[in-house]
Parts: C-alpha cells; structure tokens; sequence
C-alpha cells in the first residue's frame, strides 16, 4: 500500500477516516502506512466511510479481514456495499496487550474490554486467567473507558500505543492466541 496516492512535492497532505479512538490499531495503521495523511477518528465504521463519501477525507483506511477470526464485521460488509474503490491493501501485524491502571495486577482483572474482533483474538489467555469479556466500540476506546474509571479490577485488551496514549500499565504483552495474528486494512477511494 506504500507509495497508493502519495502527494507530490507540491502538494498538501491529505485526510485518512478510520474507525476508533487514538492509539487503535486503524490510528497505527493510518501511520504506518499514510504517515504523509492526517488520520481522522470516527466512532464507527460507517461514519469513517460515510465521511469519504461527503468529501470530509481523501481516503479511508478500513480493517476487513484478520488471520485468526475471520472476517471483521460490520466492516467487511459495509466495504462491500459501499460502492467506493480499493486502491490498496495491506496485512498488519496485530499484538493485543492487556493493561489497566496503574497499581492493578494480573490476578485481580475481573473484565477486559475491547472490540469483539481483539476479544476473539485472545480468548485462550481470558479464559486461562479466569477474565470475562466485555464487548466495546473499539481496542483504544476500551483502554480510555478504563483509564477513566481507574478500577483495578477492569483492564482494556488494546495495543500498546492505547497504553502510552492513556497512561496505562501493561499486565500482560503477545496476549493473542496466533503468533502469527495478522489484520488486512484496505485503502479506500471515493
């Protein structure tokens, strides 16, 4: 995807939509991969799209597929009804951490909260430590609700940037259950 719709030399950078707060793993993938875009958060998949539609962005950066779930719902499906053209794609390494505040220790998580799609990506490490799980919008939403509510029984299932973004500690790192736990984000143009 490097290089797709790169500006010129004279030319300003652009906006890229993607769904999620600060520090999800579409914030990482909008700069890793579009470093030269300003990325723009939405609370939703379709708001990230709709907003390509009006114009608001140049591009939307959307997951749709991951190596251990399958395909990314409701994304997957608003990609294909959404009449707009994939003019790249890319497989992201995807490393899930679990972190709450600061204090808080492994044994005492009761709830971890995340996206469905991280949450099904780490069920063998909640299920071993004994961690129900608390479906929210996204991976660094999750993180921000619990930093905000500072209850050492509650943790986010997050990357590391949500951590470093909300000040929480990491409790335990490489919590998916692949090693090999890839996500493809496509890039979308109007």
């Amino acid at each position: 995807m490097e290089g797709v719709g790169r500006p010129g030399d004279d030319e300003a950078p652009g906006r890229v939509s993607y769904q999620g707060a600060p520090g999800a793993f579409s914030h990482e993938a909008c700069l890793d991969l579009r470093p030269w875009d300003e990325p723009v958060a939405f609370d939703t998949f379709e708001a990230a799209i709709n907003a390509l539609k009006a114009g608001e962005v140049g591009a939307a950066l959307i997951p749709v597929e991951n190596s251990t779930i399958g395909r990314v719902e409701p994304a997957a499906s608003l990609v294909e009804s959404s009449g707009l053209t994939i003019v790249g794609d890319a497989w992201r390494p995807i490393r899930l951490a679990l972190m709450s505040v600061e204090g808080a220790r492994l044994g005492d998580i009761k709830t971890a909260e995340s996206h469905p799609a991280a949450l099904g990506q780490c069920t063998g490490f909640l299920t071993a430590n004994s961690i129900t799980a608390v479906e929210a919008f996204d991976t660094a939403g999750a993180a921000r609700a619990v930093a905000e509510a500072g209850d050492p029984t509650r943790a986010a299932v997050a990357p590391i940037r949500a951590a470093e973004v909300y000040e929480l500690s990491i409790l335990s790192n490489d919590i998916q259950d692949s090693a090999d736990n890839r996500t493809r984000f496509v890039l979308l143009s109007a």
